[in-house]
């Protein structure tokens, strides 16, 4: 599975608004939302923390992974975006976040979301990757820096 045949340039968002987790989950699902990836907003929030009182997503130096099952999705549907400015996420590390992928997959196939989760985590381990996409000017070349990687 390669992350970015996942992606596509409207589901990549360079200037992220938020500055605090629960307005980075609206910013995202409207992503989701605005692009017609989801059609149920509420859903796809209380997905999203339900996964998140578990235990943080915030799970790497600058990188957050927030992640639901909801019903209505096929396969795996990712959506990524960068802050510049850093939000507040309560971290492992206890830093802000910078870059996020958020992902929904159908809660009755497990196997594309750990597929999925698996290369994400691939990609972490790839040195200096996350600030080649903090310094993307835009959606196609966060996509480039992706496909690069992988």
């Amino acid at each position: 599975m390669q992350i970015f045949r996942m992606l596509t340039t409207r589901l990549i968002k360079t200037d992220l608004q938020a500055t605090t987790k629960d307005e980075l989950f609206e910013e995202m699902v409207s992503l989701f939302a605005d692009n017609g990836e989801i059609s149920d907003r509420e859903a796809a929030l209380d997905a999203i923390y339900e996964r998140e009182e578990k235990m943080t997503t915030g799970v790497a130096p600058g990188f957050a992974l927030p992640h639901g099952k909801l019903a209505g999705i096929t396969g795996v549907k990712m959506a990524l975006g960068i802050s510049h400015k850093g939000i507040e996420y309560d971290s492992l590390d206890g830093e802000p976040v910078h870059i996020v992928l958020m992902l929904f997959s159908e809660p009755q196939n497990p196997a594309p979301h750990i597929e999925a989760l698996a290369e994400i985590g691939r990609l972490l381990s790839v040195p200096g990757l996350p600030e080649k996409l903090e310094q993307a000017p835009n959606a196609e070349a966060v996509l480039k820096i992706l496909s690069g990687e992988e």
